[in-house]
This record gives structure tokens, C-alpha cells and sequence, in this order.
């Protein structure tokens, strides 16, 4: 594997994961449109290499976000042990919790589905648009009435299944989980932290699985670029968390439905053209990570 397509798709990769815009999405459509084939012609190698992608991005979110992590694990240890929900913390740290369970249910329940017939390129430009609008028309209709600390285990269901619909590539994880958050009256600033928190155990759930895949198959010659591309998304997390929670504070989320408008576009131009098939056959198609963290 080329390590500069390991870098290009590790900045993809760290840039998308956060931003609504679909990781998963971009992972498929960047080897898709540049016949990048070591990756389109060897399932085994993509699924491997999403694994140092998604861990890559996990370990910048972990740094970024490495006191509110110790803080929410303490709150909620302290929850357990005093069988009660008192605090603002205590209530976030279970609705993280709860949030988590319908993601990791419905990707355990249709992956094989989900490898197989999702990550096509014309419905990953439909869903594209539709999300993209989604999320600009919730984001201009509701209030700015909550913040974080309003966060609750009600929430966390509520985001929990929003992110579960992610699995199909093109909606973006955290463009349904904010589009959620907004509809439920809070901030951007505050629905974006969220859905960042929220993606942590979902990614790291995801990771260990597909770890275990790694241990068996190994690198395949491949360590270099597997590296490469492990740090350059999680630099790329990391520098998108913090720009874009900087960037909610002030601004709405039309840029990025624009983005993803402009995208699909040039999808659907590039397979009118007869460029590109509007489709991957299924034994050459770019295998997803079977978890609502991978489908943003």
C-alpha cells in the first residue's frame, strides 16, 4: 500500500470523522474516484486499515478531550456506587452510556448488510444531499435554549438512536447526532461536544473488535503505511475537534451542507460521465467499519 495514500486518506479520515460531512463516506468515495486499486481490489487490507484509521481519530479525541473523559468516568463510577443520578455530570455520563447501546446493537445486528449493500456511490451522494439539508433546516428552525450541562439519559437514548441511522454511509454520525441535538433545543457548541463524547465509545467498541481481526491477518507488509496513516488522522482529529467546536460558537452549519451538496454533485457528474460505475462490485467494494461511529 502507498504510504502517501495512507496519509491522504489518514487527514481524510481525521477531517470527516468529527466534521458532519461522513467519514465513512469519504473512505469510499477518495479510492472510488482515484482507482486507488490496492485498496478497491483487497477488501481484507481496507477493513484492516480502517481499524488504524478509526483508532488513529480515537486517540486525537481522547487527547483533546482527555479531562472531560476522566471526569464523566468518575461521575459516572460515582452514579453506581450511590444508585442515584444527582449531578449534571452524573446525568451526561449516563445518557454516554445509554447513547452507546443502540449503535453497537444495530451494527452487530446488520453488518453483513451493511458491507454488502450500503456503501455504493450514487446512495452515498443521495444521502449526502438529504442529510445535509436535514441538518441545515433543523439547525435554522430550533431554539439555542440548552446547553451541556442540560444533557440527559432521555438525550442520550434519543442521539443514541439518531446515530445508529449513521450505519449507511453519507449521513454522518455526527451530522445526525448534531442535526438530534439541535432538534432537542440545544446549542451547536454544546450538540457538537456531545456527539463528540459520543463517538468515543463507540469508536474505541469498534476498534477492539476489528483488533482482533488485525492480531490474525497482521499487516501484510503494510506496517509503514498502516502507521502513517494511524497518526496523520489522529492529527487531523484532533485539530477538527478544536477547530470546529471554536467555529459552532459563532457560525451555522451551512458551510457544511454546502460541502456536501458540491460533493454529491461531483459524484454524480463523474458517474453521468461514464467516468466512474455508479457502483463497486460487491467483491471489489470498500468494506465500512460496522459501527454508527464509522458512518459519518
Amino acid at each position: 500500500m502507498s504510504i502517501l495514500h495512507a496519509i491522504i486518506l489518514g487527514i481524510v479520515q481525521g477531517a470527516t470523522e468529527f466534521a458532519p460531512v461522513s467519514s465513512s463516506g469519504h473512505l469510499i468515495l477518495v479510492p472510488w474516484l482515484f482507482q486507488w486499486n490496492e485498496l478497491l481490489s483487497n477488501p481484507a487490507l481496507n477493513k484492516t486499515f480502517d481499524v488504524a484509521l478509526h483508532m488513529g481519530t480515537l486517540l486525537g479525541a481522547l487527547v483533546y478531550f482527555r479531562l472531560d473523559v476522566v471526569k464523566y468516568a468518575k461521575a459516572f463510577g460515582r452514579s453506581v456506587a450511590h444508585r442515584r443520578i444527582g449531578s449534571p455530570e452524573e446525568r451526561l455520563a449516563w445518557a454516554l452510556v445509554i447513547g452507546t447501546i443502540p449503535g453497537a446493537l444495530f451494527g452487530a445486528l446488520f453488518e453483513s448488510v451493511i458491507e454488502k449493500k450500503l456503501g455504493q456511490p450514487w446512495l452515498i451522494a443521495v444521502m449526502f444531499v438529504v442529510f445535509g439539508v436535514v441538518l441545515y433546516v433543523v439547525d435554522l428552525k430550533m431554539k439555542n435554549d440548552r446547553t451541556i450541562g442540560d444533557v440527559g439519559p432521555k438525550d442520550g437514548l434519543f442521539l443514541g438512536v439518531a446515530q445508529a441511522l449513521a450505519l449507511q454511509p453519507g449521513v454522518s454520525r455526527s451530522g445526525i447526532t448534531m442535526a438530534g441535538g439541535r432538534l432537542l433545543g440545544f446549542d451547536r457548541e454544546s450538540t457538537a461536544r456531545f456527539s463528540f463524547l459520543l463517538a468515543l465509545p463507540i469508536i474505541a467498541g469498534a476498534g477492539v473488535l476489528k483488533t482482533f481481526d488485525l492480531a490474525q491477518t497482521g499487516f501484510g507488509g503494510n506496517g509503514a503505511a498502516f502507521a502513517w496513516g494511524f497518526v496523520s488522522s489522529a492529527i487531523s482529529g484532533f485539530i477538527v475537534i478544536w477547530g470546529l467546536l471554536s467555529y459552532l460558537r459563532k457560525h451555522t452549519f451551512k458551510v457544511f451542507m454546502i460541502y456536501r451538496l458540491i460533493v454529491a454533485a461531483i459524484v454524480v457528474g463523474v458517474i453521468v460521465s461514464g467516468t466512474r460505475t455508479a457502483t463497486i462490485p460487491e467483491a471489489k467494494a470498500a468494506p465500512v467499519v460496522h459501527t454508527a461511529a464509522a458512518a459519518h
